[in-house]
């Protein structure tokens, strides 16, 4: 998903959360999408526990709000101009997450993370990918 690994370095440019921003990055350029904007979230999930890769792996809640909708509270969305911008963040964010070894690999991710790329338009949340 992130890209391809070699070691514990991450290769993030062909992985299907950069080629995913590149595709909503062509569409932004167009006129019609004026005053949209994309953001970017990476969370994980360890130990029945969640938490911010993006704020240096502050504990988070997960609740459902009034109309049923499970909402992952505080979780940081950073504003992201261009494909760079994701690539430079997942980096970020992959190297906070938590690993350890296994008998089949010696640097195994211990958790499944979970990245967004959440389109808003002005203040107002027009889509998301997780």
């Amino acid at each position: 998903m992130g890209g391809e690994f070699s070691g514990r370095n991450q290769n993030c440019k062909g992985g299907i959360y950069a080629l995913a921003a590149a595709d909503v990055f062509k569409r932004l350029n167009h006129a019609e999408y004026e005053g949209f904007s994309l953001g970017v979230s990476f969370f994980e999930i360890y130990s029945n526990k969640v938490f911010d890769l993006l704020n240096k792996k502050q504990r988070l809640r997960v609740l459902e709000d009034k109309d049923g909708n499970i909402r992952v509270v505080n979780l940081t969305t950073e504003e992201v101009d261009n494909v760079n911008d994701v690539i430079k963040i997942l980096k970020e964010g992959s190297l906070c997450r938590t690993s350890g070894q296994t008998s089949a690999n010696s640097n195994s991710s211990r958790s499944h993370a979970v990245f967004q790329l959440v389109l808003n338009n002005g203040n107002k949340l027009h889509g998301m990918v997780s």
